[in-house]
């Protein structure tokens, strides 16, 4: 399960990138880095992408476990 782990943290860092450079530069990463063109583009690559982050969102959601506090 480490690795899935990883792999979902890695979708939501590049998830997250690509919102916060859509709110501060109007660019697409996904759609830049997939070819699809320019913002909001869309093309089968970045539909898979897009779906990927949204999934490791999902499961990183029922997955997180808060860390517990420590006793004083």
């Amino acid at each position: 399960m480490k690795q899935l782990d990883i792999l979902a943290t890695i979708l939501l860092v590049v998830g997250g990138l690509n919102w916060g450079l859509v709110a501060l530069a109007n660019f697409d990463l996904v759609a830049a880095l997939t070819g699809a063109g320019g913002f909001g583009a869309k093309n089968a690559l970045g539909a898979v992408v897009y779906a990927l982050v949204g999934v490791a969102a999902i499961y990183r959601a029922f997955r997180w476990n808060p860390a517990p506090r420590l006793a004083r």
